[in-house]
């Protein structure tokens, strides 16, 4: 009740809450693709990747999120040129071009004399917030899921066999970079809230726990942005209640309902597969013991 009032009587506080349940639905939905097409290395490369892009907004007064997404696309882009031209495979040249391009981005940063620390870059500062940043991730999440809603027939069968989609006549490759693009924006925009550093957390383990429920794509994808929305509000609550950073707690809020999934989920969950396996191992010992017993009385 008394983080209700707060939410009520600071504005900063609600601005962060507000923002963060936006960037956690917005995540899931993008995670949902990222995570079925096979990107989650990506995501994470991306993630890291747009940190020289934010770092030299603040040198040169440059708009944050133009910045940072070239930057992003720009890693983007290298990964796939060396991937192209080498012998390295994908998971190589990610290693090398992210690991590169956040180190580039710390040096730089360094350079900035900003007032917000690095640490808020890293791990996200979701209470210092502004209104423009606000707007501005409410923006982009309309914008993703109207496009995510009108393009869905193409996002489903490409994501789910990219050699139909080609042969049924669908830009493949434009709608990979248009997934990609869509990746960028949304770590940009969520970087305010989780940081650098775990902003792939909220890409990647809603959509994972609702892979694990859920085998329908429309229905994994909007219950993705439902627990995204719902690490976002607990992670809010839990840093306010016990003064931790809002970032780590709502990717570790993320992390408890994915473990939960991964142990108890009716149809993939640990607890359940083992139980099966066990009742099936039964069921073949009775059958093969019940043969036996047949062979010998009839010998």
């Amino acid at each position: 009740m008394e983080f209700l009032n707060d939410l009520i009587n600071y504005p900063h506080l609600a601005r962060g809450a507000i923002t963060a349940v936006v960037i956690g639905v917005t995540s899931g939905v993008v995670g949902s693709l990222i995570i079925l097409r096979g990107l989650s290395l990506m995501g994470d490369a991306i993630s890291h990747a747009v940190m020289p892009g934010i770092a030299v907004s603040f040198l040169l007064g440059t708009n944050v999120l133009v910045a940072a997404l070239v930057s992003g696309l720009l890693a983007a882009g290298g990964i796939g040129f060396i991937n192209s031209n080498s012998r390295l495979k994908r998971d190589t040249s990610i290693g090398i071009v992210f690991t590169a391009f956040l180190a580039a981005g710390v040096l730089l940063w360094a350079r900035t004399h900003s007032a917000m620390t690095l640490e808020a870059v890293l791990f996200g500062d979701v209470l210092s917030t502004r209104p423009s940043q606000m707007w501005q991730s409410i923006v982009i999440a309309v914008i993703i899921i109207g496009l995510v809603v009108l393009f869905y027939k193409q996002l489903l069968i490409t994501t789910m066999d990219s050699e139909v989609a080609k042969a049924f006549g669908f830009p493949t490759k434009a709608i990979q970079y248009s997934v990609l693009i869509g990746l960028a924006v949304v770590t940009v925009s969520a970087v305010q809230t989780v940081g650098v550093i775990l902003v792939v957390a909220m890409l990647i383990t809603p959509a994972a726990t609702a892979f694990l429920w859920i085998k329908k794509f429309s229905t994994m994808m909007w219950l993705a942005a439902l627990l995204g929305m719902v690490s976002s509000i607990a992670g809010m609550y839990f840093s306010y209640r016990w003064q931790l950073q809002s970032g780590p707690a709502i990717v570790l809020v993320a992390f408890t309902m994915f473990l939960f999934t991964f142990f108890f989920s009716p149809n993939q969950g640990f607890f359940w597969t083992q139980l099966r396996k066990v009742r099936e191992r039964h069921h073949l010992k009775i059958t093969q013991s019940t043969k036996a017993a047949k062979d010998y009385t009839f010998s």
